[in-house]
């Protein structure tokens, strides 16, 4: 019961009652607080009761006296109520009216001492508003536990001695010594290693360029991070973690039940095959994982791999275009029956594209890896693949293409004990078959695409001006490498000459390439008759993901070095051949085929191309990915 004088709160502000009229309460409140030049000012103010707050069920003598009042001793019988109540648990738990906290605290609640209490327990770091009871009407207090306390008074002196602090801590940077709880100053360091930022002030202060390579040092000099650290993908805007919204399962609808058994050939670490082959005696069929099926254009799945481009494959790990949860329904040959979208060729004699046709297809497929499938190679199911490769490969050489063989390795890296294996990656003649399908379907789908004058993702490439004459072995495929000129995608057939091949698209990786994605859904909405994407949108669809998948690209080449040159370190003894390749500025360039490492050597302008030495690491330096080697 609201009577006058009593002191209230309002708006968490002191108030006194000075008139009751019906339903309507006049009240004198304290809408600006004192200062050393100015008295407290007074508002009057008609209010509800649901308004405001009773802080005392007495009348104060003033609203200046309820002001004014103070006592020294507050504090510390504030932590006496504290210590009285934290000795129970469950008083420690639970809220405690603030009248009956009052009296704990002064024995009795006299009025006007109330706003001072209840603005010196709110001000306390032992106990806090209960804001839940306040959102009721009710004031009450909850006393703290002794961790939020101790919190609260270390961020306290923090921000009283906030330079002192700073300073110390700058003079532990300067020393490399610094303490546990340092690691939370070294943030703006990380942003700028992560090239999250370009500035750092604690940089300028020590007297350190900031520059990402240099701030990686930074964090490996003071321990913040393990030499393992990859900084490579974030600093190339890229996330770490896959997609996570799920396809659901295909759609049901009619799909061609496709005869036989196709093969799904692929390495025996890969987990999303998402191609299949097989020659039926007339046609040639490539199966293709059909994603396009539930991932519709500009759909929330369609703009995330959009955004990520391709599937980023690391050392440590492969984040993911698509779901990790897709895989089991759209991967070909995880289930009995795989859901395809199918390209049935028919070759002329010189083994030409001279019809091809699109299907939605169920098809059965057999797993296979390429060392498995070369070894089954005249098998009656094989062989005919085998022949239409070797077919292929000679009619795209007849026609200028370009196959450049440079030394390629397999790096893992145990995710528990960061230990690095680096491994030869084995050719198998299989490999050679299975690119060749792959090249005939981009080939097949490109040619369909320009017949029905569908919109569609091309790529080309430009003629290289090769020399006259290639050297031998890897010093000649270097040479052959210089001269070619990078890739274009875009919606204009032209020829793709380092393939030899006239028109061609990439089609073959839907579940880890957004281009192939792209073309699948294109190709299904013509199969299905529904509006195609146009000229205009499929530019930009795949400029975005061309351009992520530019990204990623990088990403990955600078993680591979990373975990390169920490498989030097964790290997003290590694010593290895490599092959001279060119001459640059003084320098041989020479190429470590078991580490598939390119490196330079001062002084040897004697070696020949092809010139084989043996090298050691001598200076690794992992923020600026160099290593220096040198001859034994």
């Amino acid at each position: 019961m609201f009577k006058k004088n009593f002191p209230v709160l309002y708006k968490k502000n002191p108030a006194t009652i000075t008139e009751l009229q019906d339903e309507k309460i006049t009240i004198t409140f304290q809408a600006h607080p004192s200062n050393r030049s100015k008295k407290a000012q007074l508002e009057s103010v008609k209010v509800r009761e649901k308004d405001i707050f009773l802080l005392c069920e007495k009348e104060c003598s003033s609203i200046e006296n309820l002001l004014a009042f103070t006592d020294e001793k507050i504090d510390e019988q504030i932590k006496e109520a504290w210590l009285l109540l934290s000795g129970d648990a469950e008083t420690l738990e639970n809220s405690i009216d603030f009248e009956e906290l009052a009296e704990i605290l002064r024995t009795k609640l006299v009025p006007d001492e109330s706003w001072f209490i209840y603005r010196k327990l709110s001000e306390s770091v032992y106990f806090c508003a209960d804001e839940k009871g306040f959102k009721i009407g009710k004031l009450s207090f909850i006393p703290r536990t002794q961790t939020e306390i101790d919190e609260i008074n270390r961020k306290n002196y923090e921000k009283e001695h906030q330079e002192e602090i700073r300073s110390a801590f700058i003079a532990r940077l300067k020393e490399r010594k610094l303490l546990p709880d340092d690691s939370m100053f070294m943030t703006e360091v990380e942003n700028v290693a992560l090239c999250k930022t370009e500035k750092s002030a604690i940089m300028r202060e020590i007297g350190i360029p900031q520059s990402p390579e240099n701030a990686h040092q930074l964090l490996l000099d003071t321990r913040i991070w393990d030499i393992t650290k990859n900084p490579y993908p974030t600093r190339n805007s890229l996330s770490m973690n896959s997609a996570t919204e799920g396809l659901g399962l295909p759609p049901d609808e009619e799909r061609l039940e496709v005869p036989g058994i196709s093969y799904a050939i692929d390495s025996p670490w890969s987990n999303d095959p998402d191609d299949a082959v097989a020659f039926d005696g007339k046609y040639l069929w490539i199966h293709i994982a059909d994603p396009a099926s539930s991932v519709l254009p500009e759909s929330p799945i369609d703009i995330v791999a959009r955004n990520k481009g391709t599937t980023l494959y690391l050392p440590e790990g492969a984040v993911r275009m698509l779901s990790e949860t897709c895989f089991s329904d759209y991967a070909l040959g995880l289930k009995e029956k795989s859901m395809a979208l199918s390209f049935r060729i028919v070759l002329g004699t010189d083994n030409t594209v001279e019809e091809c046709k699109i299907f939605k297809t169920s098809v059965n497929v057999k797993r296979l890896t390429y060392e498995e499938t070369t070894k089954q190679k005249e098998s009656s199911e094989l062989k005919p693949l085998f022949e239409i490769a070797r077919k292929n490969e000679e009619r795209r050489k007849k026609n200028g293409a370009t196959n450049i063989d440079m030394p390629e390795i397999h790096i893992t890296v145990d995710s528990e004990t960061k230990k690095v294996s680096i491994s030869p990656l084995v050719r198998y003649e299989a490999d050679s078959m299975v690119r060749e399908m792959m090249l005939l379907a981009g080939e097949g789908a490109a040619h369909f695409a320009m017949n029905n004058r569908i919109p569609f993702p091309y790529i080309s490439q430009e003629a290289p001006e090769l020399p006259k004459e290639i050297l031998p072995g890897l010093a000649g495929q270097f040479r052959l490498l210089k001269c070619m000129h990078k890739r274009s995608v875009g919606i204009t057939p032209a020829m793709h000459s380092g393939l030899g091949i006239a028109v061609y698209s990439q089609v073959t990786s839907p579940l880890r390439r957004y281009g192939d994605l792209v073309a699948h859904q294109q190709l299904r909405a013509f199969l299905d008759g529904r509006k195609l994407i146009d000229k205009d949108d499929m530019l930009f669809r795949i400029s975005q993901g061309d351009a992520a998948s530019i990204a990623s690209r990088k990403a990955s080449r600078q993680s591979e070095t990373h975990w390169k040159l920490i498989y030097l370190l964790q290997n003290p003894e590694w010593s290895g051949k490599a092959v001279c390749l060119d001459h640059k500025d003084g320098n041989a360039i020479l190429m470590i085929p078991s580490l598939a490492m390119q490196t330079s050597l001062k002084g040897f302008e004697n070696l020949e191309p092809n010139d084989e030495v043996t090298l050691k690491p001598e200076k690794i330096d992992i923020p600026n990915q160099t290593c220096v080697f040198t001859v034994i």
